[in-house]
């Protein structure tokens, strides 16, 4: 069974509902966020987050370009008309990822809801698990990763994760006026070609990932 060019199986695969899928190299991995435009543009010059950036605040990165753009109405909404292509270490990543805690219990993760109470308490990274999106934007029966930084998280984030940040909002229309006008093929085409990520086996058990 083939895959798509995100590398989500087609239809008829058994599919892991909960996998992480990124564009990843060696050392790096892409990660999506959107912002208004005076956060966005210092950010880029910066090749990291400055003020009006907020570091007391939770920040959520996400993988899956797809979700953020139904996150972000394909960069339309309020405060989120810029679409960025955030590249950080792998170990940034597999980091926040070791130090998370899930937003929901989960008895398939946590022994009681005590447990997971602990581990919520303890971890400055929130994890969600929402419905991917297809290029309509309507939902997937699998699931993509949301990734909340807080505290010390979002710290290393800005300070020594980030390897480049690049605008990535012209791609986004580019793709959405594709959709529009019926030109499937050609925003499949422009899509960030994501791919399953191979996480250590201690880090799927803690964010609850099946595959």
């Amino acid at each position: 069974m083939g895959t798509s060019r995100r590398g989500i199986p087609e239809a008829g695969a058994e599919t892991p509902t909960r996998t992480v899928r990124a564009v990843y190299g060696e050392c790096s991995v892409t990660v999506y966020q959107a912002y208004p435009q005076e956060i966005a543009a210092r950010a880029v010059r910066a090749g990291t987050f400055v003020a009006p950036f907020k570091v007391e605040r939770m920040t959520w990165i996400k993988p899956s370009f797809l979700w953020m753009m139904y996150r972000s109405g394909w960069a339309t909404k309020p405060n989120q008309e810029h679409v960025l292509a955030v590249e950080i270490t792998r170990g940034g990543f597999e980091w926040a990822l070791a130090h998370s805690a899930l937003s929901h219990f989960d008895r398939a993760v946590h022994p009681d809801a005590d447990a997971w109470r602990r581990e919520i308490s303890e971890s400055p990274v929130r994890i969600q698990w929402d419905p991917e999106r297809s290029l309509s934007l309507a939902q997937l029966p699998i699931r993509a990763i949301q990734i909340g930084l807080s505290g010390e998280a979002v710290e290393r984030y800005v300070r020594d994760w980030i390897v480049s940040i690049t605008d990535v909002t012209e791609l986004a229309h580019s793709i959405h006026s594709d959709v529009r006008h019926g030109l499937t093929d050609e925003a499949t085409r422009k899509l960030p070609a994501e791919r399953h990520y191979p996480l250590p086996e201690h880090i799927r058990q803690r964010v609850g990932a099946d595959g």
